[in-house]
């Protein structure tokens, strides 16, 4: 459908409370506020005629766009060609508060022409509460207002004094406002939408403009230049540690797997999902990517949101944590369907709320012990309240591993005895020993033992598969899953074991695809959905992490470097893969970003330690220039602790 521009044709621009979707054409499709998880007020990208749209793109037919971002910054420029001029939109969002939730963010749009002469047709058609609530538009010398009964924005003009630039302002009959914009070479104008908005349309002075766009530059570089990576791949991660501060909802330090919904992992089909929350899995899984890479800060508010999950205790009927929460920690993910939009492409049905948020998944304590694990090993250690806390959900997991659950991946066709839900399961027991042992805490130590040890016995006897020669997705069973390939990493096998080479080689054999890697199949193993999926990113960066462990160092690069192809033309990663090898799913997701840095390190790591040693340079009278890659990279931290998937 050609009113739908590609998922991956787009990149991402935030302020650390929502986010803001930019297609290569110019249009904003997608933006939610004050929240991520709030009700959309751009969502083209769902439906193009009732989702609602912010353009900004030449009147040419024939056009030429590229996209990049200011380099280490999540300033987005959408670069426009064609025969008369070259001109360029720059967007981005001044950033928020750190500490405080606020109604009140603002999304730049600044249009500059490089070359010859341009004229840009602006549409601003917003569509508030998913396209629910209607509005009034207002338009005044100085911009616009667009008042609904709950929700409002209003629109101030960037110009300069006595300038008429901005021309023939109109206002349709569905609210939406049209205006054209022509500038020569070297001129600037532009917009700033401002959210619940205290004060009248004004007109803003490019200088101004250029304040906000010098302050936001040096927020993100400052931010980046905290990294410690110095590996081999440090644009990739920078981008992907780029993206998932985006992805933060900073006044609570929850990260959200995705900041869309409903854009589906089969083109036309059902499976469309509402990823704007932040899952323990998810925020387990952060702590570790992101102390790897020195974001220490960072690492510490998801830990702090972690554990004040913990403590609150949420549902005793199901276990002490939900797998899932909105941003702000309450429990409140009722699902329903959006049945006045299409969907993209004609998927539909478009869901909000998330249904999944009342399963059992016992693998999430795993993570979230693991990560709690790994955090105090770094020096982000928890109080007496908070080991307190940490019992209480041992103690539950104690009583309660030993039953069917849905699993890691929110199936939706009943409960089932999962291999990695038993796993994740040790795992938890077996670092609250850890923790307990090696700080002297109080906790019954042989009880959590004898329950880790009861789980090891449990999966070495119901979940490998003699004939199959491999560990298995649940017990009794043949369906191979790709979540198991973290057994080795976080410790329950060697990355050496026989059993567990061969479980690699299944693997191989049946869930890798040129190197991509699907999740299970659908077919074997029943989800209780229709259709089918593609291959989901985070497993094939999990496949890299698990050949390196296992000593498979040059396939695990190789799968490495074919995963990166696959990125956008910003570097950025959806959930899945389609055949075609189009990005699918939610986008971008936390997780495909979390595990490539994962895998990075893993890689790295591996790589530096069979590194020769550097040849010494030849004496010489005459100065020499040393060649690229003469002395290997400094060695990253080998990973002691794994800290979760999804």
């Amino acid at each position: 459908m050609a009113d739908y521009p590609l998922i991956a044709d787009h990149g991402l621009i935030g302020d650390l409370q929502t986010s803001a979707l930019v297609s290569t054409d110019g249009s904003i499709d997608w933006f939610c506020a004050p929240r991520f998880d709030s009700p959309s007020m751009f969502a083209a990208l769902l439906d193009h005629r009732r989702g609602g749209h912010l353009r900004f793109r030449p009147v040419d037919q024939e056009v030429t766009s590229k996209q990049l971002y200011f380099p280490d910054t999540a300033i987005l420029i959408t670069r426009f060609m064609t025969e008369g001029g070259v001109g360029e939109v720059m967007d981005f969002m001044p950033i928020a508060s750190a500490t405080t939730a606020t109604t009140r963010h603002r999304l730049v749009r600044l249009a500059r022409c490089v070359r010859g002469q341009m004229t840009f047709d602006l549409d601003i058609a917003p569509r508030f509460d998913y396209g629910r609530e209607r509005h009034e538009t207002q338009l005044t010398e100085s911009g616009m207002v667009f008042q609904g009964p709950r929700t409002s924005c209003t629109v101030h003009i960037v110009r300069e004094p006595g300038d008429e630039r901005l021309v023939r302002p109109e206002a349709d009959g569905e609210g939406a406002v049209h205006a054209t914009l022509t500038l020569r070479a070297g001129q600037q104008r532009g917009l700033v939408l401002e959210t619940d908005s205290v004060g009248p349309p004004r007109d803003i002075r490019v200088a101004e403009v250029q304040q906000l766009f010098d302050d936001t530059a040096a927020f993100w570089k400052s931010w980046l230049s905290r990294s410690t990576y110095t590996g081999r791949w440090r644009e990739m991660l920078g981008r992907s540690a780029i993206t998932l501060k985006l992805m933060t909802y900073a006044p609570t330090g929850g990260l959200v797997a995705a900041p869309t919904a409903g854009l589906p992992e089969q083109v036309g089909g059902e499976r469309n999902w509402d990823y704007r929350y932040t899952w323990v899995r998810d925020a387990s899984f952060s702590v570790y990517s992101l102390l790897g890479m020195g974001f220490t800060e960072e690492a510490a508010a998801f830990a702090g949101w972690l554990r004040a999950r913990v403590h609150a205790q949420v549902s005793e009927a199901e276990g002490p944590l939900n797998i899932m929460y909105r941003v702000d920690g309450s429990p409140d993910l009722g699902e329903e369907v959006l049945e006045h939009w299409e969907g993209y492409r004609g998927s539909s049905p478009v869901r909000i709320g998330n249904g999944a948020a009342g399963q059992l998944q016992l693998d999430i304590y795993g993570e979230a012990m693991d990560s709690i694990y790994y955090a105090d090993r770094r020096g982000i250690q928890g109080g007496h309240q908070g080991w307190l806390s940490v019992c209480e959900l041992l103690d539950w997991l104690t009583d309660n591993w030993d039953q069917p659950e849905e699993g890691i991946w929110e199936t939706r066709g009943g409960r089932r005895d999962f291999t990695y839900g038993r796993l994740m399961s040790w795992v938890a027991l077996d670092r609250g020993v850890r923790l307990a042992t090696a700080h002297g805490r109080p906790a019954p130590l042989e009880r959590w033992v004898a329950q880790r040890d009861a789980i090891y016995d449990q999966i070495m006897a119901r979940g490998w598969n003699s004939e199959r020669q491999a560990f298995v997705q649940q017990y009794d069973d043949r369906v191979l899953d790709s979540s198991l390939l973290r057994m080795s990493s976080v410790g329950f096998v060697s990355p050496h074991d026989p059993m567990w080479a061969s479980t690699l080689r299944a693997m191989d054999e049946e869930l890798v695809t040129d190197s991509l890697v699907y999740r299970y199949d659908p077919e074997a193993s029943p989800d209780g959905l229709r259709g089918s999926e593609g291959t989901f990113s985070l497993c094939t960066f999990t496949y890299v992490d698990a050949l390196a462990r296992a000593g498979r160092v040059d396939d695990a690069r190789l799968v490495f470097e074919k995963m990166l192809t696959y990125a956008n033309h910003l570097g950025l990663y959806s959930e899945e893969i389609a055949l075609t090898g189009e990005q699918i799913g939610n986008f971008p997701q936390a997780f495909t970003h979390l595990a490539l840095i994962d895998a990075a390190i893993t890689l790295d790591s591996q790589l530096d330690l069979r590194a020769p040693a550097a040849a010494p340079l030849p004496r010489v009278s005459i100065p020499t220039q040393r060649t690229p890659g003469q002395e290997p990279a400094e060695a990253a931290a080998p990973r002691t602790a794994a800290v979760g998937a999804d």
